[in-house]
């Protein structure tokens, strides 16, 4: 998706990212966060942030553009650029990103993903209908928020629009079986908010404000 930029000194440039999040926790302790962008500023790409037992924190990004985004938004102990490739194939979901490899499988919509697909996008990509919707989220979601502040003096902003629950899920991190699914628990720290915590994929419109003065 193009850069969308507010003109006027009161404005922050804003960056758009339409796509895919999906958070789930492994019985080895580590937490994985997959967003799968299919309209961003840098073109359609994907990205994981895992956390594990130890509370390290690592981004697996395609690009060093991409990387360099990420990584100024949110916070990480380690940051490699690799391929990472996505793969759907009905309800079955396959992430290939060296060291990585992750399988997993998603189920129906629940309530919940039933009323956030009625969402409209120009809705969804809209700061104040996010700040409306954070109180809900975080208590129908515990850990999950709409709307904080990143790094560099970024502000960003989620607008969910589908979430269908995550079943099966098998994963091996540099050699390493990291066990089966669990919840994503402790919450992941690598922004303002954590994925919820049963875990989920999310279809969202996430957008990020620039700090001031930012040139396309």
């Amino acid at each position: 998706m193009s850069r969308c930029l507010s003109a006027g000194t009161t404005h922050r440039p804003r960056l758009r990212f339409d796509g895919w999040i999906a958070g789930m926790g492994t019985s080895s302790g580590t937490r994985i966060v997959l967003g799968r962008w299919q309209r961003s500023p840098f073109g359609p790409f994907n990205d994981v942030m895992l956390e594990r037992a130890d509370g390290e924190r690592l981004l697996l990004a395609p690009t060093q553009e991409s990387a360099d985004f990420v990584r100024g938004t949110y916070a990480f102990d380690t940051v490699r650029v690799v391929p990472v490739g996505v793969g759907v194939a009905d309800d079955t979901w396959t992430v290939t990103a060296d060291p990585l490899h992750l399988r997993f499988t998603v189920g129906r919509r629940g309530l919940l993903g039933l009323l956030l697909r009625t969402v409209p996008g120009v809705l969804a990509r809209r700061a104040a209908w996010s700040a409306l919707t954070d109180r809900p989220a975080r208590l129908l979601l515990p850990g999950v928020r709409t709307r904080g502040s990143a790094g560099a003096d970024r502000r960003e902003w989620y607008g969910a629009r589908d979430l269908r629950r995550i079943g099966e899920v098998s994963a091996v991190f540099e050699g390493t079986d990291l066990g089966a699914a669990a919840p994503v628990e402790p919450p992941v720290r690598f922004g303002f908010g954590s994925v919820p915590r049963r875990p989920a994929l999310v279809r969202v419109t996430t957008t990020v404000a620039l700090e001031k003065g930012t040139a396309d």
